[in-house]
C-alpha cells in the first residue's frame, strides 16, 4: 500500500528538485526524506527519483506518482472545504470570476441565483484562468466561470476537473471614432500593421505578437494595461486600437460605447472559450450545481 505522507514528500521533492530543499520546506531532515523515498522504493519494488549532480530526475513511475499525489491532495482539501461547509451554520458557495465575466455574465446568473436560494451565502473571488482553476483544485471555489483562448483546456494534467462550455464570446477590434476603418464591416489585422495597438490583457497579448510575427510584421504598443474597459477608453482617447473580447466591450448607449467603433475581425475570427470549471466528485455540491445551471441560462439568454 502506498503511503499518501510518503507521496506528499516525493511531490515536494519533485517541485523543489532536491532532497534538502523539499526537507527544508517540510521541515524535515534530509536524512528523513531520503529514506521516506527510499521506503516508496522498497514498497513499489521501482525508482522514483533518480540523484544526479544537476539535482533530482524523477522516473516514469516517479512522474505517475507525483500526478497521483497531487490528485489525491486536491480531493482531500475539497473534502476539508466541504465538511466545513456541512459544518456551517450557513450554507455556503464560493465562485471565482474573471473581471469581465464576472461583470457582463455573473449578476444575471447570480440574480436569479439568490432569488431561489435565499439562504446561501455567496462568496466572489476575482480570478483570472491561472489562478481560478487551482483554486477550484484545492477547494477554495466550488467553481469558477473562466475561460481560455486556443489550445487544450486550462484544466492541468491529471486534474479530477470538468469543463462546461458556455459560450464563445468573438474578438473585435476597438477603432477611435475617426479611424479610417471605423465604417468598415470587417477588418483583417495585418492592415493594421501600421497603427500603434492599445493591449488590455496579456493573453490578447500574446495572440497579437503571433500574428504580427506570422505576418511579418513589428506589433507598435502605444499602452499596455490589465483592464480591458480602461483600453476601451485610451482608444476613445485616440491613443490607439485595441483587440477587445465581445462580453468586455462597453454596452451600447454608453459614453465610452458611442466614442469608439467596434469593427469585427475578418475570418478565421479569434474567440475566447468561456466556461464552467468544478470539481469531480461522487456528491457534487448542490448550490454549485444550481448555481452552474444558473449561468447556463444566463449565457443561454
Amino acid at each position: 500500500m502506498i503511503d499518501v505522507q510518503r507521496l506528499r514528500i516525493l511531490r515536494a521533492v519533485a517541485e523543489h528538485g532536491s532532497f534538502n530543499k523539499a526537507a527544508g520546506a517540510l521541515r524535515l531532515t534530509p536524512s528523513a526524506v531520503s529514506q521516506h523515498i527510499a521506503a516508496l522504493e522498497r514498497g513499489l519494488g521501482h525508482r522514483v527519483a533518480v540523484r544526479s549532480t544537476r539535482g533530482i530526475t524523477l522516473t516514469e513511475p516517479g512522474r505517475l506518482l507525483v500526478e497521483t499525489a497531487e490528485t489525491i491532495s486536491a480531493e482531500l482539501d475539497q473534502v476539508r472545504h466541504a465538511i466545513d461547509r456541512i459544518t456551517s451554520r450557513r450554507p455556503r458557495v464560493a465562485v471565482a470570476t474573471f473581471v469581465s465575466g464576472g461583470r457582463h455574465l455573473l449578476p444575471r446568473a447570480l440574480a436569479r441565483f439568490v432569488a431561489a436560494h435565499p439562504e446561501v451565502e455567496l462568496t466572489v473571488l476575482e480570478a483570472e484562468p491561472e489562478e481560478a482553476v487551482p483554486m477550484v483544485r484545492r477547494g477554495a471555489a466550488d467553481l469558477a466561470l473562466t475561460y481560455h483562448f486556443d489550445g487544450p483546456l486550462p484544466l492541468g494534467p491529471g486534474a479530477a476537473l470538468d469543463w462546461l462550455p458556455l459560450m464563445e464570446d468573438p474578438l473585435s477590434l476597438v477603432l477611435p471614432r475617426g479611424h479610417r476603418f471605423a465604417e468598415r464591416a470587417s477588418i483583417g489585422l495585418a492592415e493594421l500593421a501600421a497603427d500603434r495597438w492599445v493591449l488590455g490583457c496579456l493573453k490578447t497579448e500574446a495572440y497579437l505578437r503571433r500574428y504580427a510575427d506570422r505576418a511579418g510584421f513589428d506589433l507598435r504598443v502605444a499602452a499596455s494595461t490589465t483592464d480591458y474597459f480602461f483600453a476601451q477608453s485610451l482608444v476613445a482617447a485616440g491613443v490607439g486600437v485595441a483587440l477587445i473580447p465581445h462580453v468586455s466591450l462597453e454596452p451600447a448607449g454608453s459614453g465610452g460605447a458611442e466614442a469608439v467603433a467596434v469593427v469585427p475581425v475578418e475570418p478565421p475570427r479569434p474567440a475566447r472559450h468561456i466556461g464552467v470549471v468544478t470539481p469531480r466528485l461522487r456528491h457534487p455540491h448542490p448550490h454549485a450545481r444550481a448555481l452552474t445551471e444558473a449561468l447556463t441560462e444566463a449565457t443561454a439568454r
